[in-house]
């Protein structure tokens, strides 16, 4: 430094930042021989926070105002010094302006697919990427943690690791949440909540805050996205037979607009229309509008039935009404079928005892 910057040194009382970049975080105030003048003025703008340093040791903090350097304003650093009843002299300490405003359009996102489990798809691979806003909340941590004796600190220089850390607590978000993939676009608010949350814990001892985080997008490997595709085409389209006769239909009006007409392209038509045949039968067989085949008739039970001591059957119930029409079977007698656990008197049994109620009574003799 020339004599000249030190005579003007010497003459500057008045200590501010104006910042006119746009990553700045932390500037250190240049100060020849770090000599301040008692009765300096400090000058704190919005968006701004001063910190002082003597001897290595952070001092005092200043908000947003304008101050008056003087053992009443500087309470932490005269007791340092051991100042009890003022100075009148300059006194040697570092002055650093640390930038509070909002870094936004901070990019993040996934360098490496990361695996998830996946109910209707099994194992996928999805990407992320995003951006995040951030801002120094605690001015003393920031400087004692992150800035040291660095005289002008870019956010550039803590960006790379806040962006790895952010992308290795997305996967526990993601996971936490249990997401199905095809509904993770209607989530995007929901599990960037939940990574804010868990990356604070992480940005809290540097004394950093997440003041945005937003997720752009979460994509599945090229593969996947194009099978997702052909599965919705095919929704889509519904009736394949239909969708194959209209297909049909339009060709034929396009070759009759040729030179060759119908003729010219019959033999063409007619194996593409085989094709179409055979293609056409067998989605119409995976086709789930298809309705499923009949349930098998079901069959009556039989009954073995006690006649004079002597086990007959099995009988099935038109046989049992026809018997009990003839007087071969009453209500005492005893019947038997699967599923039951012993010899049954047959009304008692529901499946026989309305059977009695359908028998005609007797006809009265003539007299």
């Amino acid at each position: 430094m020339g004599l000249w910057d030190k005579l003007i040194n010497e003459l500057i009382d008045i200590i501010e930042w104006t910042d006119d970049s746009r990553d700045t975080m932390v500037w250190r105030f240049p100060r020849y021989q770090n000599e301040i003048k008692y009765g300096a003025k400090l000058v704190v703008r919005e968006g701004q926070a001063a910190a002082f340093v003597n001897e290595g040791r952070l001092a005092d903090v200043y908000v947003p105002g304008t101050y008056t350097l003087t053992t009443q304003n500087m309470p932490i650093l005269t007791t340092l010094r051991g100042w009890k009843y003022g100075f009148n002299s300059p006194f040697k300490a570092e002055a650093y302006f640390v930038n509070t405003r909002m870094f936004t359009d901070r990019k993040w996102g996934t360098k490496n697919p990361i695996m998830m489990r996946d109910a209707e798809f099994g194992m996928v691979r999805v990407r992320a990427f995003g951006t995040f806003a951030i801002r120094v909340k605690d001015v003393a941590k920031f400087i004692r943690q992150i800035v040291g004796t660095d005289q002008h600190f870019t956010v550039e220089e803590i960006g790379d690791q806040l962006r790895d850390l952010l992308v290795a607590r997305f996967a526990d978000a993601v996971a936490q949440a249990k997401i199905p993939v095809l509904d993770l676009a209607a989530k995007y608010t929901e599990i960037g909540d939940q990574l804010r949350g868990r990356i604070q814990a992480d940005f809290d001892p540097m004394g950093i805050e997440v003041a945005l985080l937003a997720i752009e997008n979460i994509s599945l490997p090229p593969e996947v996205e194009g099978a997702i595709d052909k599965r919705t085409s095919m929704g889509v389209i519904g009736n394949m037979g239909a969708f194959t006769q209209y297909q049909t239909a339009q060709a034929i009006g396009d070759a009759a607009k040729n030179q060759g007409g119908v003729a010219g392209v019959g033999a063409g038509l007619g194996a593409g229309m085989a094709m179409a045949g055979q293609m056409a039968g067998a989605m119409g067989q995976m086709n789930s509008q298809s309705p499923p085949p009949p349930p098998p008739i079901p069959q009556q039970a039989a009954f073995f039935v006690a006649a004079n001591g002597q086990q007959t059957g099995p009988f099935d119930v038109a046989a049992i009404q026809q018997r009990i029409g003839n007087g071969q079977i009453t209500r005492q007698t005893l019947v038997w079928r699967t599923g039951m656990a012993q010899w049954t008197a047959a009304e008692s049994v529901q499946e026989l005892a309305t059977l009695f109620g359908q028998v005609p009574p007797p006809i009265p003799s003539s007299k």
